[in-house]
This record gives C-alpha cells, structure tokens and sequence, in this order.
C-alpha cells in the first residue's frame, strides 16, 4: 500500500490506516474509497466484537494491530488487539485510582497516537506513556500530575498529545506557565514549557461582560478536553491550542505564544472539548455553555487573531466538526433534549439546516441521533449518535441528506467515542464495547 507522509515527515503510516485521534490527517477525514454507499438490510457485516473495559479513547490502527486504551478493576490498559480476529496480541497496564468526581467513566479519555513505531497514550489521572509498537514494552513514562502543578480537572485528562517533528505536544495544565508542554518523543524529557500566567495577564476578557481584563488565579485550570491542532499558516508551523480559557497560537519548536483568544463560558462549571478547525489562515473555535457558541477568527500575517463573526448557530460539546466545501456539519447543544445536527457556512456562520429532534428526554430514543460525532468517506459523512444508532449521509447544503441508518447491536449510550475507519473496517466503541464492522462495497 502506499505510504503516506504526514506532518513533515515523522508519520509513516499505510493511507488506509487510522494511527492517532481523528485519523490520518487529524481531522476525520479518510481517503479510503470502495465503501458502503448505503447499509444493507441488518446493517454492515460484523467482523466481530468483543466486551471491553470503560473509557471514552477511541482506538488507532496501523496495519496488522488495533490499539486499544481502557481500564478494567484498578488499571489502565494499553493493549494491542489483531484487526481481522479482536484477539489481544499484547498488553501494558498500571495501577489507577482515578474516580470521576461528576459520576462519569472512571477509564481513560485520550486516543492512542501510534507513530515511528512506537504508540504514546495519556492517562485519564495525566500518566504519559510511550510503549514500544511491537511488543508493548515500555520505553518511558511520566507523571505529569506529580511532575508539575496540575489542578484537578473537572473530568480527568482528556486531550490527546500530537506529535510535531520530535516533539510530542501536550495539553498538561501546569501552573503557572505550563499550560502546553513539549516533551522529547523518543527520551519523554520536557523540551519546553508555555501557556498560562505569562500570556493571559492583562488580556481582554472577550464576550465577558464590561470586556474586562485577565487577573491571573494561581488554582485556575487551564488543561480542556480539545486536543491541539497543527497547521501551516502564512508559510509558517502553528500549534493551535483551546485551553480553558480559550485559543493560544504556539511556536512548535520553542513554545513561544504568537497571541491568545479569551474563549470561555462565564459559567465555572463549563469546558472547551472540540478540536479547532482550520482552514486557510482562519480557525473556528465552538463550546456549548451558557451561549458561548462559535467564533471564527483570521491570523494576520504577523499571526495575530482577528475576530471575523461570533454567533451560537454552533454550540458545539465534545465531538469535533467535519468540514466539506467550506461548510461545517456537527452536533450543535450541549446536553439532550437540546442538541440538534447542524450545516453552517464555515466563512459567514450561517445556519443552513437543522436536522429536527422529536424527542425531549435526557437520553434519546433509539430513532434519533442526540449528541455524535462524524467522519468523512468516500464523499460521504458517517456518524454516530449518542445510543449507537449509525447513520450515513450525503454533503447536502440544502437540507439533512440522510442515505440510511442503523441501531448498531450492543453499541448503548453512552457512545461517545467518534467512529474509527481503517482498512474499510469501521470501528465502534461504547463504554464496555467494541465492534468492527466489514464497510466495503459488495461487488
């Protein structure tokens, strides 16, 4: 198969494969083809399943291997699973003792990132581990929560490291100035440390009231649950970064803040969970609390934010949004019964369509989506609702497209976990559950 190059070169991975959080790009885009254009009567083949431990991580897959984060009794467990049967071919655990404090999954939250034959994970209580590919043998390990001063976040660690060259960005929290911290990938020594105190003092407070200014608290949080973004802007690598506060444009080889965007719901009890998307130099940034909405906003060439509309068309949870010809389909609420599927203009924030809700319960019924999460294939978009019903569409700006849909047996709320495609196998997972489906085209 052919090999594909991403990120200046330090992936090596087949183009079909799955290696990192969103796919091989980063963005839940897959350029497989050949695949379903619509679900057979029963639903797509199931190549097998298998009852797993808890846990939001999707899986990452790279070739022959399936990899695998959950927690089961007292450990956290990497393990490495074979695509064709689910059979576990190696395992890596530690001791946890994380409990959730809201009630949630007491498994981890961050995606395998599997690259240069090694896969890297990051613990729902901040235990950064880099496992050989192989055999699953451990080559290092750090405690970000006793290595540096990490508040307690509300709902564990969730933000999947990225690697960029031979660093591997990671969203710690650190007070006051490691907010971001770039470790060596192959060693785990901390390369730098940024984001905090430093760059957000005597900030503008946007869309807060009076617009006041940034009075740094040595306990706030800084770490969300968005994993950061890297991009080429004006000729130049940027990491883009939606702590909790809001958005931070990074230098990836030294740390150094370009500018910051305050983005953050004055209700304390509130995150920042979706990837930013960027296309060309302008980058859409989206939450779901007390009206934060969405924000669209343009780096100058000196790479500086410039607010280009702000609306709530978009309120966007946990799940990241999928872009096709510059218009955005995603989730838009924050908790059932107010969530709906949404087409907005990437450039103006307008609202195309919404995909209407019949239901006004906590958790929706089988029939309807509620919150979800997406992928683009093949020129189609697959999502995954909240209670495991999958749905295929087409990229209609007109109206919600829907081509076929399927209550996928086991898959129960919460399905939170975003689909996995790899190989023309699509992989689901739910707390306690994980499927893989046969998504080729019959001849």
């Amino acid at each position: 198969m052919l090999a594909l190059a991403l990120a200046a070169g330090i992936f090596c991975v087949h183009a079909d494969d799955w290696p990192q959080f969103l796919g091989p790009n980063a963005d839940g885009n897959s350029a497989e083809t050949g695949l379903l254009d619509t679900f057979p009567s029963g639903g797509p083949p199931v190549n097998w399943s298998r009852q797993i431990g808890s846990g939001y991580s999707a899986p990452s897959v790279v070739g022959e291997q399936l990899i695998l984060f959950h927690r089961m009794g007292k450990e956290e467990i990497i393990e490495a699973l074979n695509v064709k049967e689910g059979e576990s071919i190696w395992k890596y655990a530690y001791p946890t003792s994380y409990v959730d404090p809201y009630g949630y999954s007491d498994g981890p939250r961050c995606t395998p990132l599997l690259a240069n034959g090694r896969c890297y994970t990051f613990g729902a209580e901040g235990k950064l581990t880099c496992l050989n590919l192989a055999d699953g043998t451990m080559i290092w390990q750090r405690d970000t929560a006793k290595s540096f001063e990490v508040p307690e976040a509300f709902f564990g660690v969730g933000s999947t490291p990225i690697l960029e060259g031979d660093l591997l960005i990671t969203m710690v929290g650190g007070q006051p100035d490691a907010g971001i911290i770039a470790f060596n990938a192959a060693t785990g020594e901390t390369a730098w440390e940024s984001v905090g105190r430093s760059n957000w003092t005597d900030q503008p407070m946007h869309g807060w009231r009076g617009e006041r200014t940034v009075i740094w608290k040595p306990w706030w949080k800084q770490a969300s649950y968005a994993t950061p973004v890297a991009a080429t802007i004006h000729g130049k690598r940027v990491i883009f970064c939606l702590m909790r506060q809001g958005l931070v444009a990074l230098d990836p080889p030294t740390g150094k803040v370009f500018d910051s965007f305050w983005f953050q719901s004055t209700v304390e009890d509130s995150v920042n969970a979706a990837d930013p998307v960027v296309i060309g130099n302008r980058v859409l940034i989206s939450a779901a609390y007390y009206k934060v909405g969405s924000v669209l906003l343009e780096l100058s060439e000196e790479l500086k934010f410039k607010e280009i509309w702000r609306n709530t068309n978009l309120e966007i949870h946990w799940s990241t949004p999928i872009v096709d010809d510059g218009n955005v389909y995603a989730f838009s609420g924050r908790n059932p019964p107010d969530a709906s599927f949404r087409c907005v203009e990437f450039d103006t924030g307008k609202l195309l369509w919404e995909r209407e809700e019949s239901w006004r319960s906590k958790v929706p019924p089988p029939s309807d989506y509620g919150r979800g999460s997406g992928i683009k294939a093949d020129g189609k978009l697959i999502v995954l609702g909240e209670v495991g019903l999958l749905g295929m569409y087409r990229f209609n700006t007109a109206k919600p497209d829907e081509i076929s849909h399927w209550q996928v047996p086991g898959m129960v709320y919460p399905s939170w976990t975003g689909p996995v495609l790899a190989n023309k196998n699509l992989y689901l997972r739910c707390e306690g559950h994980l499927i893989s489906l046969d998504f080729k085209m019959k001849p």
